[in-house]
């Protein structure tokens, strides 16, 4: 067994601001990589700014991350900054604008990499410093070394294989005052995903599950959130921030497992949310988990059994209707990956895929 998460993490109120002189270490000019406009309604990237102006630091602003960032954008960035001089990188935002981050700081390392080096695991993965400032509480992406992009020419959603880890990352659970009920619900429930993936995978240890049970008990006490029972207190966003950095840590011990692959497919075709598309196979996973493993987990999220997980995403989220020819896309790819077939502690053979995709 091992644990290993090289991450300098700072969970604290204004964290960016107690922090500056950590940022200003990294170097004398960054590249700040977010989206088109939730950093700058939630006072991350003001935050961020204000810290690098007064260090006297330059920084160029890249904030043309999309949901589901694809390669495209990350080269776009790398074609734009690559003579810039960038030292670090930092990444402001979900999960789309810190994957793409990651994977930027790897291609404005390498000036001769092209997209085929994102999938080359010979390639060296050296990549500039990158600083993760999460403004959504579901990826964890703060402390994983993962980068997941769309490929348009593949039509779905690939990690690329070199890990990049951030090399400081900053929680603040003040970044998701203003974000919407739609987007707290998404990412908590991939958060959700990623801890029940993580205890189900046939990589578990016990340093993942240590991460597993630390997460579930920060978010068991934000449900009544999640359901619309009441409205979110500052202490609310500081769990529902910290359960997503433990799960994050948790798939960073292993990684998912099958309803994120099965996900990928209804994100790309059909436009649903990543947690969205990762809940709706969350409970026909749980079902065919090992009964006393699944129980545990359940409990410990707060749920009777999988017909009260169900009856929870269908109250968040509503009742989703797939159609068949997505269903029967989604099933093709998957029971093809072997490493996603055999990548849980359960065995899952067709038959037991085909059960958890039509559900």
């Amino acid at each position: 067994m091992r644990f290993y998460m090289p991450v300098r993490l700072f969970d604290e109120e204004e964290c960016v601001k107690k922090h500056a002189a950590e940022i200003a270490a990294f170097g004398k000019k960054a590249l700040i990589v977010t989206g088109k406009s939730s950093a700058f309604r939630n006072g991350s990237f003001e935050d961020v700014s204000g810290v690098l102006k007064d260090a006297g630091i330059g920084y160029e602003l890249f904030s043309e991350v999309e949901e589901n960032p694809s390669t495209d954008t990350v080269f776009k960035a790398k074609e734009l900054f690559a003579e810039a001089g960038i030292d670090f990188v930092i990444g402001i935002g979900g999960g789309s604008p810190m994957d793409a981050a990651k994977a930027i700081a790897l291609v404005l390392k390498h000036p001769e990499a092209d997209i085929d080096y994102l999938y080359d695991k010979t390639k060296d993965p050296s990549a500039l410093p990158v600083i993760c400032i999460p403004t959504s509480c579901g990826t964890g992406s703060e402390v994983t070394g993962i980068s997941v992009l769309t490929r348009h020419d593949k039509k779905t959603k690939i990690s690329m294989v070199h890990m990049v880890f951030p090399t400081m990352s900053l929680v603040d659970g003040k970044y998701i005052r203003s974000a919407s009920k739609s987007l707290i619900v998404n990412s908590a429930v991939d958060a959700l995903a990623h801890m029940f993936e993580s205890a189900l995978n046939a990589k578990t240890d016990a340093y993942v599950h240590m991460t597993v049970s630390a997460g579930l008990k920060q978010w068991i006490k934000i449900k009544g959130v999640l359901t619309g029972e009441r409205e979110a207190s500052e202490e609310d966003r500081r769990l529902l921030m910290r359960a997503s950095t433990l799960a994050g840590m948790s798939i960073a011990g292993c990684g998912t497992a099958l309803p994120h692959a099965l996900s990928y497919i209804l994100t790309y075709d059909l436009g649903l949310p990543h947690g969205r598309a990762v809940g709706y196979f969350l409970p026909s996973f749980m079902a065919a988990a090992p009964q006393e493993q699944r129980d545990v987990l359940l409990k410990a999220a707060g749920f009777a059994d999988v017909a009260e997980l169900k009856a929870f995403l269908d109250t968040v989220f509503g009742r989703q209707e797939v159609p068949e020819n997505v269903l029967a896309k989604t099933f093709e790819a998957v029971k093809h990956n072997t490493a996603k077939m055999n990548g849980v502690v359960f065995p899952v053979d067709e038959n037991i895929l085909h059960g958890i995709v039509y559900g």
